[in-house]
């Protein structure tokens, strides 16, 4: 398991944020291949994102959306929301949306994002992973992504 945390100068948090920027930019170029494919990314989650307090309880949220994942994450990563949306997280923050997880109220805020190796993906497909964003115990975001060339995401509900 790898836990990184840092002290983090006004020059290394725009630069966190930046990164973050980057990502979703990344997840909105994906979306458009999700939305080709026609993957269904609206689906309402099965388990209660409230209490997510230890390793087990993020297994059992995602394993309640019918995931297998790896005993332990395969990183944990502490991230910032923005302040300010931009252009680029408009299918991100819809992807979240769509799941019930509004992260309009975490602005500003720190949370951690685990992500977990997903072992019975329906296509059979290897490296995919599951993430999950977590605010004081509560799951605040999550998608379900391929690390593949021509990768994919979708949200924590299994596609079918």
């Amino acid at each position: 398991m790898f836990i990184w945390t840092a002290k983090l100068r006004r020059g290394r948090l725009v630069a966190g944020v930046a990164a973050i920027v980057v990502l979703c930019g990344a997840v909105a170029l994906v979306g458009g291949v999700l939305s080709a494919r026609g993957v269904d990314a609206v689906s309402p989650a099965p388990a209660s994102p409230k209490g997510i307090k230890t390793n087990e309880d993020r297994i059992a949220y995602l394993e309640s959306y019918g995931w297998q994942v790896s005993a332990d994450p395969l990183s944990v990563e502490e991230l910032a929301i923005p302040e300010e949306f931009d252009e680029t997280y408009t299918q991100y923050l819809s992807l979240q949306s769509g799941q019930g997880f509004d992260l309009e109220k975490y602005k500003g805020k720190r949370v951690k994002r685990y992500t977990y190796e997903i072992s019975n993906y329906p296509t059979g497909e290897t490296g995919v992973q599951a993430g999950l964003l977590i605010y004081k115990n509560t799951v605040v975001g999550g998608e379900v992504l391929s690390s593949q060339l021509g990768g994919f995401i979708h949200g924590l509900a299994m596609p079918g």
